[in-house]
C-alpha cells in the first residue's frame, strides 16, 4: 500500500510542478429549527449585494463524499457533534442492526469507507429526521470492511490545512447538498440546479425529475437511460451574457459505483473528452450547441491561467479519484488535502487574487455520519450536510456562517455578480423546462455575500504547506479493502 500512497502523492506533485513550469420524499426538519427568512425587498437586496462586484473571479472547488461532522464535527463554535469538544448535548448513540449503541469516534485513518449514499440510503440514514440510520446502512452494504467507519470524524490535527482555512476565512456549518443522492445528480445540481432525464435533445420540456438515474452513456454500467441533458445549465446563462467560464478536470480515474451492492468499481478513465459522473457538463445540449466544450479543460490550464492573471470569471474544479477524498477506502484524505492546498496556493499567488472568491465544498456526504437533518425545500432536497469554506481576500476572518445554504447558493452568487440577478428560471431564460422550482429563489436559502466584508482592505494570501504535519495514519489492512473485500483492518 506504500507504493499506492507514493504513486498518489507523485501524481499530485507532478501536477503542481507541471502547472508552475507550464506556459500553456426526501427529508424531515432538523433536530433544531433552521428557520428561513423572507426574501429582502429590492432596496434591502441592493444593500446585501453592495460590494459583490469586487469579486471578478469565482472558483468552485468540488471534492468528494464528506459530511460536515466527518471533517468539522469538533470545530469550535460550529454546529458540530453534540457532547464533543464543548458542544452542548449528549454524544449521539446510533443503533446497529442488533440495537447496540455506536457513538462517533476520532478516526485517525487516512482511508475511510462510508455507508452507501444513493437516494434510498439517504432516506434510511436520515430516518425521518432522527439521523440514526448510518450504521444500519453501512452494515447492510459494507460487510467486508470495518462496519462503523461511517461514525468516524477527523479533527484539526488530521486535516490541518482545512482547519486553517476555517480559522483564517469562513466555515459554513449549514451547507447542505442540493439533493440526498449520489455523485451524478449532485454534480448536475452544481451546474444546473436540477437533475433530470429527458426524452429528446434540445427539447427541455421533455425532461422529467430524476433523483437517482438522470442518464449515462451506454456501457457505463447500471440501468441508466442515455444522457440526454436538454434542460438549461448555468453555462448557458453565462454564455448568453458573454461571461467567461471554465470547467477544470483533474484527468485520471474515478472510483464511484452505480451499484449499491459493491464497495468499489473498476477505475474509469476521466478527462475533458470523456463522460464522468463527476463531470457531466459536456453532455448538456447547451454546451455542445454553443460550441463550449472547448471550455472544459484539464486542471493544468487553471494553474497557467492563475499564474498569468487570466482566470475566467467563473470556474469549477473537479477531481480525479486519487485526489478526491472519496469514501471508498482508496482515496486518501491527505492526498486530497495536498491537492486542494496546491490549488488554493496557486490562486492566492495569482495577480487575480485580490478579486477572487474560492468556494470549497464536497459533492455529497459519502455515507458519513452527520447529526443535523436537512430542511425540506422541495421534492428533491436538500441533501445531507457537507463542509463549506469561503476563501477570499474579502472573506471575513474566522467567521462561522450559520445560514442555511446549499450548492444553489453558488449559482445565486454568480447570477448576482455577473448576470445582474437573472435566475436560471424556465419562465425567463427562453428554454422552458419542468423543474419543480427556481432553487436560487428558495426563501430559506442564505446569501453568500454575508460571508464577505467588502469594506476591508484585501487580505494577503495565506500560503499553506501542501504536505502539512498530520496525525493521519495508514490502516494496516488497507490493501484488503479493494474489490473482493477481505478482513477489514487485517
Amino acid at each position: 500500500m506504500r507504493v499506492a500512497r507514493v504513486t498518489a502523492l507523485l501524481a499530485v506533485a507532478v501536477l503542481l510542478a507541471t502547472a508552475v513550469a507550464s506556459n500553456s420524499e426526501p427529508v424531515a426538519q432538523p433536530r433544531h429549527q433552521l428557520s428561513g427568512r423572507p426574501e429582502p425587498s429590492p432596496a434591502g437586496r441592493g444593500a446585501i449585494l453592495q460590494g459583490i462586484h469586487k469579486i471578478r473571479h469565482v472558483v468552485i472547488i468540488l471534492q468528494e463524499n464528506r459530511s460536515f461532522d466527518n471533517y468539522f464535527g469538533t470545530y469550535p463554535r460550529a454546529d458540530g457533534i453534540p457532547g464533543l469538544a464543548g458542544h452542548p448535548g449528549r454524544v449521539p448513540c446510533i443503533p446497529d442492526p442488533h440495537k447496540r449503541c455506536v457513538r462517533p469516534f476520532h478516526d485517525r485513518y487516512d482511508l475511510n469507507i462510508g455507508a452507501q449514499f444513493h437516494y434510498k440510503n439517504a432516506i434510511a440514514e436520515i430516518d425521518r429526521g432522527k439521523m440514526d440510520g448510518f450504521v444500519r446502512q453501512q452494515e447492510k452494504f459494507r460487510r467486508s470492511v470495518p462496519p462503523h467507519d461511517t461514525m468516524g470524524y477527523h479533527n484539526g490535527k488530521d486535516i490541518p490545512d482545512y482547519w486553517t482555512y476555517a480559522r483564517d476565512f469562513v466555515l459554513q456549518d449549514h451547507m447542505f447538498g442540493s439533493i440526498p443522492s449520489w455523485s451524478l445528480p449532485s454534480h448536475l445540481f452544481v451546474v444546473s440546479m436540477w437533475s433530470a432525464h429527458c426524452k429528446q435533445h434540445d427539447h427541455p420540456h421533455t425532461c422529467t425529475n430524476a433523483r437517482e438515474s438522470p442518464g449515462a452513456p451506454p456501457g457505463w454500467g447500471g440501468r441508466h437511460p442515455p444522457p440526454i441533458y436538454a434542460w438549461t445549465d448555468l453555462t448557458y446563462m453565462l454564455h448568453k451574457h458573454h461571461v467567461s467560464w471554465r470547467y477544470y478536470i483533474f484527468t485520471g480515474t474515478e472510483p464511484a459505483c452505480e451499484s449499491d451492492a459493491r464497495q468499489s468499481c473498476a477505475p474509469r478513465t476521466n478527462g475533458p473528452r470523456s463522460f464522468s459522473i463527476w463531470y457531466p457538463l459536456k453532455w448538456f445540449d447547451t454546451v455542445r450547441n454553443d460550441n463550449q466544450t472547448r471550455d472544459i479543460r484539464s486542471v493544468n490550464h487553471l494553474f497557467v491561467a492563475a499564474r498569468k492573471g487570466a482566470l475566467p470569471s467563473v470556474s469549477w474544479v473537479v477531481p480525479s479519484g486519487v485526489v478526491s477524498e472519496h469514501t471508498d477506502g482508496l482515496a486518501r484524505v491527505s492526498t486530497g488535502q495536498t491537492y486542494v492546498a496546491g490549488l488554493v496556493n496557486a490562486l492566492m499567488r495569482s495577480p487575480d487574487w485580490k478579486s477572487t472568491a474560492i468556494f470549497l465544498t464536497w459533492d455529497d456526504w459519502g455515507g458519513m455520519y452527520d447529526n443535523v437533518a436537512p430542511p425540506r425545500v422541495d421534492k428533491n432536497g436538500y441533501g445531507l450536510r457537507v463542509p463549506g469554506l469561503v476563501i477570499s481576500p474579502y472573506a471575513k476572518r474566522g467567521y462561522v456562517d450559520h445560514q442555511i445554504l446549499s450548492f444553489d447558493a453558488y449559482a445565486k452568487f454568480i447570477e448576482d455578480d455577473f448576470l445582474g440577478g437573472a435566475r436560471l428560471n424556465p419562465k425567463t431564460d427562453g428554454r422552458p423546462d419542468p423543474r419543480p422550482d427556481v432553487r436560487e429563489s428558495t426563501p430559506i436559502l442564505g446569501s453568500l455575500v454575508k460571508d464577505f466584508n467588502f469594506h476591508q482592505k484585501p487580505r494577503k494570501p495565506v500560503i499553506l504547506p501542501v504536505h502539512p504535519k498530520t496525525d493521519l495514519i495508514e490502516p494496516s489492512g488497507a490493501a484488503t479493502w479493494r474489490i473482493g473485500g477481505g478482513s477489514g483492518w487485517g
